[in-house]
């Protein structure tokens, strides 16, 4: 009985502990950011990031998409995880979005940031412009959505998102955007689709009169799963093209996409590396 009541006491001061953590809420204690990174291109070049080692890692949910890179950034300890492996042999329906959501928390991580490619469907929002996503729809059809396989009786768990991005990380980014004099749009819709196919015109203009700003094959469910984790969550997207809506513009390709990327992957870095430091 005695150790049974230590059991409990434990478990029920790691789970204030865990709430602490995930809200940031310290009163006399010392909370340490780490910043988990999902994608970041370039953020492991070994003048920004340093004391980098790779850490294997598994879940109850399976292995995330790629080794964990710990170093710090501007003094502050990051977790870089590469969303479809590092070298991009996983489509997006096979993303084990779980596992790698699940194992930036187990390593500790106070805070998540992604960057992701995104196609524009307004035509205001150009080739290599910034948008800090705000809201998402999800349209995608073959992904595990939820941590909850199943809910202890009469416990069942249904997670908020009308604001599915942390606001406190979004007004860093946004404020780091103007600072650097980045073109970017502060707030943004983007849908996301199943892939690996892009979409067809009717989609597209489909996607237009719900209200989308931009698309992409990543921010769902992703967003949702650090969510449910309790991990403050926030999205930098780079516009690549305009997907196939916009009759003055070739239809998106591959190679359109890795060549705007490739050119503004700067950009990205500096402002992830300028945001990293004043994340609280």
């Amino acid at each position: 009985m005695g150790f049974d009541l230590v059991l409990t006491v434990l478990f029920c001061a790691a789970t204030f502990l865990n709430k602490l953590a995930s809200h940031h809420f310290c009163q006399g204690v010392v909370c340490l950011v780490k910043i988990g990174i999902i994608g970041g291109s370039g953020l492991d070049n070994p003048d920004i990031l340093k004391d980098a080692k790779d850490v294997k890692a598994s879940t109850p949910f399976g292995d995330p998409s790629s080794p964990l890179k710990h170093g710090k950034i501007a003094g502050v300890d990051v977790v870089i995880l590469a969303r479809h492996g590092r070298e991009h042999t996983i489509p997006p329906t096979q993303v084990n979005f779980r596992a790698n959501i699940h194992a930036l928390k187990q390593a500790g991580c106070t805070h998540i940031l992604a960057t992701t490619a995104v196609g524009s469907l307004k035509e205001e929002i150009g080739r290599g412009d910034f948008v800090i996503l705000d809201q998402f729809i999800d349209f995608t059809r073959s992904r595990t959505l939820s941590f909850h396989d199943k809910f202890e009786p009469h416990m069942p768990i249904h997670t908020p998102m009308a604001t599915p991005f942390s606001e406190p990380l979004r007004k860093v980014l946004i404020g780091c955007c103007k600072e650097l004099g980045l073109k970017h749009h502060p707030e943004g819709t983007v849908v996301t689709i199943e892939g690996p196919r892009f979409s067809t015109k009717a989609e597209s203009n489909m996607f237009r009169l719900w209200g989308a700003d931009v698309i992409n094959m990543s921010i769902a469910p992703e967003c949702a799963l650090a969510n449910e984790a309790g991990v403050p969550y926030a999205a930098v997207a780079m516009s690549t093209d305009y997907d196939c809506w916009l009759e003055t513009e070739e239809p998106v390709t591959w190679e359109a996409v890795l060549k705007i990327f490739g050119e503004n992957v700067g950009k990205v870095t500096k402002l992830i590396t300028a945001a990293i430091p004043k994340i609280e």
